[in-house]
């Protein structure tokens, strides 16, 4: 009876603790967004002071802005909102590591200094008005919440058709993935201890965290135009972070080789047999246009086959190399908590 009674106490005190304001990071990669960061700033800083006011987050909760190694005056306008606003913080970069890179910079270095961690892109394309929601799914007893857009209305119907043509596709080699969602998400300090064991080089963290298996929420909204500025995600890009997605997570790519080359043995076959059928009943008619298309079409599969492979083993290079991800060049953590320190 004791024992009971005791395990009792325990847990009453462990939701408890449960209920207390945690502090939260909410994390921004930026690059090149001298344009959207006066908006950023007023709109973040709003949502967390309301959340404050409500004693859903500490008071000592911050924003994290990552400079991807900005060419205008990003970095400029991060450290002066560093220094003379509270709840601000900045890192930077020493070079243009790219959106996932500065991604996951910005969640190890507040994985430390936080319980729970939002990451945003700067456009806030994503409606921030859902992160209290998130929270909400933390205390809840989510780990991770995911932010999942209810429609894509707003894309072009270029970027819609791909978009959704790269999840089903995905869906079909095998990788966990969570429709509809980028990198608008909610983790905890939990999640992200596990998430730091993962040293990838080929980064494409929406596809790693449905890998960790915690106990996830999701929450939805409705993705605004941007309000200032140009986007940072070209088609260029946007096709090497499919690749990158692709590559990271399946090897059905390589089977897909193997079935391509059964099925033009098949072919090969067929046609031999067809051959020797019109050789022996005397059809045969000379000439060069069967032949030129046999070896175009070969050699076309064969550079396709080869370019699949090698991106595998360029990809095994770039991981047995081991460098890191990227460096950081300046640290501002002051409103963090953290160290003020410019290297």
């Amino acid at each position: 009876m004791t024992d009971n009674k005791d395990l009792s106490n325990t847990d009453t005190v462990n939701k408890s603790a449960a209920r207390k304001p945690a502090k939260l990071a909410i994390v921004v990669p930026c690059f090149n967004e001298e344009e959207m960061l006066p908006i950023t700033f007023d709109a973040l800083l709003a949502v967390l002071e309301g959340m404050v006011k409500k004693q859903k987050i500490r008071d000592d909760s911050f924003l994290l802005f990552v400079n991807d190694g900005s060419s205008d005056k990003t970095m400029e306008l991060l450290r002066e909102a560093s220094e003379k606003r509270e709840h601000i913080c900045c890192i930077s970069l020493s070079k243009n590591c790219g959106h996932q890179s500065a991604l996951i910079a910005g969640l190890m270095t507040a994985k430390d200094i936080s319980d729970i961690t939002v990451s945003i892109d700067a456009d806030l394309q994503d409606d921030t008005s859902v992160i209290e929601k998130m929270v909400d799914e933390y205390y809840a007893g989510a780990e991770i919440v995911y932010g999942v857009r209810s429609s894509r209305q707003t894309d072009t119907f270029f970027k819609r058709t791909t978009a959704e043509t790269f999840y089903k596709m995905m869906s079909a080699l095998g990788v966990k993935s969570v429709y509809n969602h980028a990198d608008f998400r909610l983790m905890s300090s939990k999640a992200l201890e596990e998430l730091s064991r993962y040293n990838e080089k080929n980064l494409y963290i929406r596809g790693l965290i449905p890998l960790l298996g915690f106990k996830t929420a999701q929450v939805t909204y409705e993705r605004a135009a941007r309000q200032a500025g140009v986007s940072k995600y070209p088609f260029r890009k946007m096709m090497a972070l499919a690749l990158n997605g692709i590559t990271s997570f399946s090897t059905k790519p390589l089977t897909i080789i193997i079935d391509l080359g059964l099925a033009v043995l098949l072919i090969c076959f067929i046609a031999a047999v067809y051959a020797f059928i019109s050789y022996f009943r005397g059809d045969t008619v000379p000439g060069w246009t069967s032949m030129i298309l046999s070896i175009w079409f070969l050699g076309g599969v064969q550079l396709l086959c080869l370019g699949v492979i090698g991106e595998y083993i360029g990809r095994i290079y770039a991981e047995a190399k081991g460098r890191p991800l990227y460096c950081i060049e300046t640290k501002l953590l002051e409103g963090a908590g953290g160290d003020h320190n410019a290297l």
